[in-house]
């Protein structure tokens, strides 16, 4: 399926039991329950998906249940995180013998490349498959940045067609969209830039509390690519409080946390993490609560 990069793709969670196993019949809940509030395409197995986390065997497993929930009718993506250029290379041959329509490829983790290494990096894994790569860049979060310089060289790479952009740099937004135009999609990478980002000529957003408000993000991204800007800021008020939760290092148990009390999935996430507790827990049901609060005041049925 060919991806368009217009609308939301939400960075899907995933389901898991209380022994950690994956939860096949949550997971297609949740996949229905997105497909249903309109998004564009679903991004399996981001950071938001606890890829790192899953044995070989499970990521496999999550793309077969995707795959089969989906049935076509939007495009499935992937994250690719390993910690070797081999793994990622194969990675990317074995997702596209499954039919996923795309790759969201992550640096090689673990390791602070250079500017050579990285590009040889994205080269090889690139050159692995025929899917439409969209790169990750999240310096803060992996310490390798995509520069304008070094996503040039990329470009000679015909599958590199989007990067996720997750600089907390506007400014490069506009560097990006001015140097490349429509040869390379600049995708929103923080739920809590997404308004700024759409003003400088964003359209899509892989959008990790899209998961608890799918709907909700789908609105805001459609008003602002429209040009309402005054409904759209009244629905980003609302909602930037829940948003910032996607920009800390506990994002995945707030997003679960924020889904569970939404939606009813279960919060369970893979060990190191743990379900947050405590005063940390608490905030996040009050910002939840008043989140849903301001959506029943702009007429949103909760």
């Amino acid at each position: 399926m060919t991806i368009r990069w217009q609308g939301v793709f939400p960075a899907v969670t995933t389901k898991l039991k209380p022994d950690h196993s994956l939860d096949a019949e949550a997971m297609r809940a949740g996949l229905e329950r997105l497909i249903a509030s309109g998004v564009s395409g679903v991004l399996m197995m981001g950071m938001v998906g606890e890829n790192a986390q899953l044995s070989p065997q499970e990521k496999m497993e999550v793309l077969r249940i995707a795959l089969e929930t989906v049935r076509g009718r939007i495009p499935v993506l992937s994250g690719v995180a390993e910690t070797s250029t081999d793994r990622a290379a194969a990675f990317a041959r074995d997702a596209q013998a499954l039919g996923i329509d795309g790759l969201m490829v992550f640096p090689g983790l673990t390791y602070k490349s250079d500017d050579e290494e990285t590009v040889a990096f994205y080269r090889t894994v690139a050159q692995a498959s025929r899917l439409p790569i969209l790169l990750y860049n999240n310096p803060r979060g992996y310490g390798v940045d995509l520069t304008p310089d070094v996503v040039a060289r990329l470009l000679e790479e015909p599958t590199i067609v989007a990067i996720k952009e997750e600089s907390y740099d506007t400014t490069r937004v506009t560097d990006l969209i001015s140097r490349f135009g429509d040869r390379l999609s600049v995708v929103c990478g923080v739920d809590d830039l997404v308004l700024e980002s759409a003003a400088l000529g964003v359209k899509a957003w892989v959008s990790g509390m899209a998961n608890a408000v799918p709907r909700e993000s789908v609105d805001l991204l459609d008003m602002a690519v429209a040009g309402d800007f005054v409904r759209a800021r009244a629905l980003y008020a609302v909602l930037t409080p829940l948003y910032h939760l996607d920009t800390v290092v506990k994002l995945v148990q707030h997003i679960k946390l924020a889904e569970h009390l939404i939606s009813g999935s279960a919060e369970t996430v893979k060990p190191p993490r743990l379900k947050l507790s405590g005063a940390e827990r608490e905030r996040t049901i009050a910002i939840v609560r008043d989140t849903l609060a301001g959506l029943r005041r702009l007429g949103y049925d909760y």
